[in-house]
């Protein structure tokens, strides 16, 4: 994989470089609640405009229908960008129509413009080859080289991430040449002991983890709405919460499999329930009750782990060596509920582990909760790129990247 400091070595000033970037970022409105991609995707951009590249940076944001839908489109984040380089980002109101080509083509060395949402075009998305392979024609006229770095997108065989890269010559940038070395820590030669820690709603967005994982790890935690059915798995009641009964089989399966393995779980000893979920919006005191896991009240829901649990995990962390950490353990956006996700980040950053948080809402909860990202190791902002990555899958935009 050709990196962005050898394609700096053979020279780009006044070319135009095609920065593939992660900028889907939160919105309320038009405001940015976090934005952490942005200033991820950063370093390369700045080191492209230092070196007097006419730097084209694209990327998604949200799900629109293939079509232009101003609740996502990327002006915000353009604006933000701009911010952060200190500089003017111009901006194109759409991806490869008459403002994109005229943006494109006003544009001097070491400047920066920002596509409209590459969602916006239906070829972005297409499980057509040919109508993704007519999109990525498109948008590599509008550019003389290629620069990975959205690594949130890697895992999406999409016109921008999997086909542009081979119609134009490539690199990766030092966000994705980071995100991959250091999930090679967590994957060859690992530190020992090794925890995982998952969480988050759906179980079954974490099958593929915890069974490739199940081979590697030495303990992993669970909690978030999927530890209810790890709970139910178990024959305990969970009342009115988060349950998917199908993936049950499933979950029995893998707490055989760890048990046989001598890989421990750790499920929650105690949850915080109550009659309903919190409203999120006005954050209204929800008063919860602290209950055993195995005592979960027929009407009541489970929102978050609880107290005892939650010294029971940071105990489980404290002497490991590596740390992954994906999903929170409760509705953290409501202060009633953050403390598990909270004690879960303070526990990694008081452990001396090499600490990665798996993007995604883990990300976005260490930086609402106040923690310094500096104090983890690595925060990635590809969660499901990142889970996997660590599935053993080949992620289509890396592969692209590849010479």
């Amino acid at each position: 994989m050709k990196t962005i400091d050898e394609l700096l070595a053979d020279g780009v000033a006044g070319k135009r470089v095609f920065v593939r970037a992660d900028l889907n970022v939160p919105l309320d409105g038009t405001t940015i609640t976090d934005d952490g991609r942005i200033r991820a995707v950063l370093p390369t951009v700045a080191k492209l405009a230092e070196a007097g590249a006419r730097v084209v940076v694209a990327s998604h944001l949200g799900r629109p229908k293939g079509a232009p839908d101003p609740a996502f489109s990327l002006a915000p984040a353009a604006a933000r960008l701009g911010e952060l380089l200190g500089a003017e980002v111009a901006f194109a109101t759409d991806t490869v129509g008459e403002s994109a080509q005229r943006v494109v083509a006003g544009l001097a060395d070491g400047q920066v413009a920002v596509l409209e949402n590459l969602r916006f075009n239906p070829g972005e998305t297409a499980k057509d080859d040919a109508e993704r392979g007519a999109f990525a024609d498109r948008l590599a006229a509008l550019a003389d080289l290629y620069v990975g770095d959205g690594f949130g997108a890697v895992h999406r065989r999409h016109a921008s991430v999997f086909d542009l890269p081979a119609r134009l010559p490539h690199a990766a940038g030092y966000l994705i040449a980071n995100e991959v070395s250091v999930l090679k820590r967590l994957t060859e030669n690992v530190e020992r002991p090794y925890a995982v820690v998952l969480g988050g709603a759906k179980v079954s967005d974490k099958l593929g983890v915890i069974d490739h994982l199940l081979e590697k790890a030495d303990r992993i935690l669970i909690g978030g709405g999927m530890a209810y059915t790890f709970l139910k798995a178990q024959g305990h009641e969970v009342g009115i919460s988060l349950l998917q009964e199908d993936q049950v089989p499933a979950v029995q399966e893998y707490l055989k499999r760890a048990e046989q393995r001598g890989v421990e779980f750790v499920l929650p000893v105690d949850v915080l329930v109550a009659p309903e979920f919190p409203d999120l919006k006005t954050k209204a005191p929800a008063n919860p009750t602290t209950v055993a896991a195995d005592a979960i009240p027929a009407d009541q829901e489970g929102l978050d782990i609880g107290p005892e649990t939650r010294k029971l995990y940071a105990a489980k962390l404290a002497d490991a060596a590596t740390v992954f950490w994906n999903g929170p353990m409760g509705v953290f956006e409501h202060p009633d509920y953050a403390e598990g996700t909270k004690a879960v980040a303070q526990a990694l950053v008081d452990s001396p582990a090499f600490s990665v948080v798996g993007g995604g809402d883990s990300a976005a909860a260490v930086r609402i909760l106040g923690f310094d990202e500096n104090a983890f190791g690595h925060i990635s902002t590809g969660g499901g790129a990142s889970l996997e990555y660590l599935e053993g899958k080949t992620l289509p935009g890396l592969a692209a990247l590849e010479d």
